[in-house]
């Protein structure tokens, strides 16, 4: 019964990544190649052309989403960590609310904050800038990583932390030299889903970006389908590039996410 379940788990993860072998596959095809019935399940006569297409014309798009992710990673652990340490050590009054509101946050759907940045930004000079796409991001990951912070500082043992006062130590000393660093897990997994959500954001980007001069890969790719519509394989190759980061990061920081997510506990 083992392989049975054994061989329905690779069925159902073939047919799960069958979409990103064919963006790969197309990528390297041949124009030619594409129009053949039925299409070609392997490159044979592969191409470069697409990439080449691709490096000449969606580098800034990409450098400009490297700048947004980074940046969304770097404001989201400035506001969330110091929330999170004061909501599980501190416990001040009204936290509780705040971490179900924290939670009703995370149901708002992305156009209706989109709408509400747009009068703000419009007002304040930030539309179609780098930085208001950084903060509105940021309204994304922030939410969910005080309530990942949270149940993993809870876990601290209150004796680390009061050695930590006894020693002389402050606030934030104890929160700089002795929280963040036996949070290193937590802020891995908090750091990558921080960068993967503000990589992929097409909402905030359309409608915040819309007419910047450096905009993100999605609205690169977006504006490249509607004006190379009938060459496939760049297209494909775009959202290939665009893939590789969040690939990259997600392989090596795998083991982090999962101790990141599920400890409740300090580890060694």
């Amino acid at each position: 019964m083992r392989y049975w379940k054994t061989a329905i788990g690779l069925v159902l993860t073939g047919v799960m990544l069958f979409p990103v072998y064919w963006m790969i596959n197309v990528s390297f095809t041949r124009e030619t190649d594409m129009r053949k019935s039925p299409p070609s399940w392997f490159p044979v006569n592969g191409t470069l052309e697409g990439y080449r297409a691709v490096l000449d014309q969606q580098l800034p798009y990409l450098g400009a989403s490297l700048v947004v992710g980074l940046g969304t990673v770097a404001l989201t652990l400035l506001v969330s960590a110091p929330a999170a340490y004061s909501l599980a050590k501190l416990r001040p009054r009204g936290g509780g609310v705040l971490s179900f509101v924290l939670l009703i946050a995370q149901m708002i759907p992305g156009i209706i904050m989109a709408m509400g940045f747009y009068a703000i930004f419009l007002s304040t000079g930030v539309l179609n800038t780098i930085p208001g796409l950084i903060v509105a991001d940021s309204t994304l990951a922030v939410p969910f990583a005080v309530l990942i912070f949270t149940a993993f500082m809870s876990g601290i043992p209150e004796e680390l932390l009061q050695a930590a006062r006894t020693d002389g130590a402050g606030t934030f000393r104890t929160f700089w030299s002795i929280v963040v660093p036996v949070s290193r897990n937590s802020i891995i997994t908090v750091s990558l889903f921080a960068f993967l959500w503000a990589w992929s954001d097409f909402v905030f980007a359309s409608t915040l970006d819309q007419g910047g001069d450096h905009q993100p890969i999605t609205l690169g790719i977006y504006h490249y389908i509607g004006n190379n519509n009938q060459q496939w394989n760049a297209i494909m190759a775009t959202a290939v590039i665009a893939s590789v980061p969040a690939t990259i990061l997600l392989i090596i920081a795998q083991r982090y996410v999962a101790a990141g997510v599920t400890a409740g506990a300090v580890k060694d």
